[in-house]
This record gives structure tokens, C-alpha cells and sequence, in this order.
């Protein structure tokens, strides 16, 4: 995992900023955190360099995408050796309704985040692509009737400039 202990508190805002709204123009954003706007678009051209900013996005309406129903399935593998793991991973990223997916510890080994057209879209990805593979030992299906988005990550480090 990268480490990202050399970002300063100037850093940290322009993610902050980005973060909630990554259309801010280079001037607008130059302005908040107090530099040129030359400056500041090398500060953010350094942090997508490093993998601090990995990318910009859009949010869309499910609906608008064809997308009717969300769900989050819970996987335990038949097995724990770090080959299965792997290959379920890599398994998961090959199917285009998988949102998000989450290897855990506990109970469940994955939390697997499923957008699909509705029910009968669910239960087909369900049991043709998780419930048949070999790695899958047990699986349990949660459907979400409604979710927030978030506003991004907090802050939990320190952004105050030192001294």
C-alpha cells in the first residue's frame, strides 16, 4: 500500500477540494488553497504522478444506465489458500455488474457490490457467475432498497501546516 506521508496540508485541500467537486476549474481551485494557478496544477498534476488522486469521475443515475437494482452479496470460499483468493479477485473484475468488491476478514471472505436490471438480472448473475464457480463455498444475497452517497473520504489526518 503507498505511503502518502509527505503530503502537506496544501496537498491535503486540493484533494479535499477535488474530491467534492473534481469540474473546479484550475483557477478556482488555485484560489481556495492560496497558490498560482501554475503552482497548483503542478501540485495536482504530483499527486495523480504518486496515486494520491487516482481519478476523476461522474456520478450517474442507476436508472439512466439501465441499472433497476443493487445488491451486495457475501461469499465464503470453499478454501483459504491465497491462489483462490486470486483468482475469485480476478474473477470478480471480469464481470461488468460487479460495482465494488471487498475481501474480508471474518465470517464472509467478500462483500461483492452488484448493480443489475432487476430480480431475475440478480439471480441470473448470482447463480451463473458466483454460485458455480469452484472457489465459492457459501453465498448470501442482501438487496439494497435505497443508499446515500457519500460526500468522499474524511480527513483523518493532520492538514495543519506545521509550526
Amino acid at each position: 500500500m503507498p505511503q502518502f506521508d509527505h503530503l502537506d496540508a496544501i496537498d491535503l485541500q486540493i484533494l479535499a477540494r477535488l474530491q467534492n467537486n473534481a469540474r473546479i476549474s484550475n483557477k478556482e481551485l488555485s484560489a481556495f488553497v492560496g497558490l498560482s494557478p501554475s503552482s497548483c496544477l503542478r501540485r495536482v498534476r504530483s499527486l495523480e504522478v504518486q496515486g494520491a488522486l487516482r481519478g476523476y469521475n461522474a456520478s450517474v443515475a442507476p436508472a439512466a444506465m439501465g441499472v433497476g437494482l443493487q445488491a451486495m452479496v457475501s461469499v465464503q470460499l470453499r478454501d483459504h489458500s491465497r491462489q483462490m483468493f486470486n483468482e475469485f479477485r480476478v474473477h470478480l473484475k471480469s464481470l461488468p455488474e460487479v460495482l465494488a468488491s471487498y475481501s474480508l476478514g471474518g465470517d464472509d471472505d467478500f462483500l461483492i457490490h452488484v448493480a443489475v436490471r432487476d430480480a431475475q438480472h440478480l439471480y441470473d448473475v448470482t447463480m451463473d457467475h458466483l454460485a458455480t464457480r469452484p472457489e465459492v463455498g457459501h453465498m448470501k444475497t442482501a438487496v439494497i432498497f435505497a443508499h446515500d452517497d457519500s460526500p468522499g473520504l474524511p480527513l483523518l489526518r493532520d492538514s495543519q501546516k506545521p509550526g
